[in-house]
């Protein structure tokens, strides 16, 4: 089968590997669509993703498919089934996993290598998916769960006010979920201008550049503020512009050789919560129903449906990936 693998400095490669069947409570599925993250373009980069990053590795983390066999020990799958994958793995059994934080097992990797044909990830980390949900939109589960934990954590009131930065594929979801809250108002910090109708068009009551989020601060409280970029000086705008009482989320990937600075005692006087999120523990199932009851505007999201050949050139130049969600397509099944 084929495989989009990552080989270090700077280098992508299409392999063709071995074909195998399901062990265990293996569930071998044929990969329909997967999306390119930006852990991916991290990777790319020779950066870590959520985990150090030892080449060479296959890249692709948010897939779906359909299931074409099971191992021996699987329950609860069978083949012709339709299905979504969490591809972070939890032992269940240490420390971490017993306390009900997946996120950090000391065991934990990533089972589901979405660029390739075929994923063998555990039962447990794999979802079943309504006949009526779309293996495109049903792809999205991923990183629909990582924004759903991070609005856990911080826990939106209704009527209060939201600034989020970034409409990419991740804020464009994290805008919508907002919108679902019952945030009062929501104002989105994006630099380009058709990002910008995007945001209203999701439900953004204004959006704004960074220049003139500035401005509005010193009129209105902030609540809470969602940092969906990832760039030191969003991250450090983010905190600068929180309100008293307020709580931010830096929920962008940012890179951990710039690490970002703030004023402790403005802070402090405001008494500010500042939260990060990661991964996505125990949100899967959710993510799912979400995607299966159609609230969620996917399809504006996505910008290009490439290739696993076509990545390479995606992964240098990034033409598609600034624009929105990018989609690789393998057996295109929907």
């Amino acid at each position: 089968m084929k495989a989009g693998y990552y080989v270090g400095d700077y280098t992508y490669e299409v392999r063709d590997i071995p074909e195998n069947e399901p062990v265990e409570d293996q569930v071998k599925i044929r990969v329909a669509w997967c999306g390119l993250c930006g852990t991916d373009v991290h990777k790319f980069q020779g950066k870590n993703g959520a985990s150090v990053v030892v080449p060479p590795i296959i890249l692709g983390h948010e897939c779906s498919g359909i299931v074409t066999a099971v191992g021996p020990e699987c329950k609860y799958f069978k083949p012709g089934d339709r299905v979504a994958c969490d591809p972070s793995y939890g032992c269940g059994k240490c420390s971490w996993c017993q306390q009900g934080f997946p996120n950090f097992c000391i065991e934990r990797h990533g089972v589901a290598k979405g660029f390739s044909e075929y994923v063998y990830p555990p039962e447990q980390n794999v979802y079943p998916i309504a006949d009526s949900l779309d293996l495109e939109t049903a792809a999205f589960t991923e990183p629909l769960s990582c924004a759903i934990h991070g609005l856990d954590l911080i826990q939106i009131q209704s009527g209060k006010t939201v600034v989020m930065y970034g409409m990419g594929a991740i804020g464009s979801l994290m805008l919508q979920l907002i919108k679902y809250s019952g945030a009062g108002e929501i104002i989105v910090v994006e630099r380009e201008a058709e990002k910008r109708e995007l945001a209203l068009k999701l439900g953004a009551s204004l959006a704004v550049t960074d220049q003139e989020i500035e401005a509005l601060s010193k009129e209105l409280n902030i609540d809470y503020v969602v940092e969906c970029i990832g760039l030191k000086q969003t991250m450090e705008q983010a905190i600068k512009i929180a309100g008293k009482n307020g709580k931010v989320l830096l929920f962008g990937l940012g890179d951990p050789e710039e690490p970002v600075s703030f004023n402790q005692f403005e802070a402090y006087t405001k008494e500010l919560s500042i939260y990060t999120s990661f991964l996505n523990p125990h949100t899967s199932e959710r993510a799912v129903k979400l995607l299966e009851s159609g609230l969620l505007d996917t399809k504006s999201i996505i910008s290009a449906e490439l290739s696993l050949e076509e990545i390479g050139s995606e992964l240098r130049a990034l033409e598609y990936s600034r624009k929105g969600k990018v989609m690789v397509y393998l057996s295109k099944e929907h």
